[in-house]
């Protein structure tokens, strides 16, 4: 540059004083080039300015420099996290209703249960009437999301029942809850499942040997009869 500078110079010396020399070019660049470093330089300590306080905070938490606690995973917890959710339990509350002529109820209200174990649950249903009677059951779990880990080994659902005249019967039903339920975020505070059960009379004709069985069998006299 100073090499230039100096024949720039000379060549400027013997050219006329009314043309633009390539030496007042490389002048004048010159001394614009350092104010705008200067306005660059104080642009870039203000933006430092800013960032130095979390820059400095992060190392500190990082290294535990000047007395701040370390921020670290504390894989303890996180153990205890995950085992607590493995073995997070359910409560299955268990409802029903009756369009019929039916006692229709179940026999626990509540099960806690674990996911993963196969549970045994009974309804009980009894006919009022002085008449065999044949129903039908149908089931919802809410909530909805949880159906989808609803598995029934065994059910009553979705098949007739018929009972005589005063007739009772146990109505079982053998269900597990998938394990992962566990891994539905949707689901990570469930707490609650209710089974709902619901019976509807069916239009299937009663069986005339049935039908002359209910006459002979007093309307008072609870039948020991298992119909299969």
């Amino acid at each position: 540059m100073k090499i230039l500078k100096t024949f720039f110079k000379r060549l400027h010396l013997r050219n006329n004083k009314n043309v633009i020399s390539p030496y007042r070019i490389l002048e004048r660049k010159e001394k614009l080039d350092i104010p705008y470093a200067c306005l660059s330089l104080s642009a870039i300590m203000f933006g430092l300015s800013f960032a130095f306080v979390p820059l400095y905070q992060l190392f500190c938490q990082s290294t535990g420099y000047g007395g701040t606690i370390q921020k670290r995973l504390d894989i303890g917890k996180i153990f205890n996290r995950k085992k607590d959710e493995k073995n997070r339990l359910i409560e299955i509350n268990f409802t029903s209703q009756s369009n019929m002529p039916w006692v229709f109820e179940p026999e626990q209200k509540y099960i806690i249960v674990k996911p993963g174990e196969t549970v045994l649950a009974f309804y009980k249903a009894k006919n009022l009437m002085d008449k065999p009677i044949i129903g039908i059951a149908l089931y919802h779990v809410l909530p909805e999301e949880a159906g989808l880990y609803f598995n029934k080994i065994q059910c009553f659902c979705f098949e007739e029942q018929m009972l005589n005249a005063k007739e009772e019967m146990d109505l079982p039903i053998l269900f597990f809850i998938d394990p992962e339920i566990l891994n539905d975020s949707r689901l990570k505070n469930l707490e609650k499942i209710t089974l709902s059960y619901i019976f509807f009379e069916s239009d299937s004709e009663i069986p005339e040997e049935y039908q002359n069985l209910s006459r002979a069998i007093s309307p008072y006299k609870k039948t020991e009869i298992q119909v299969i």
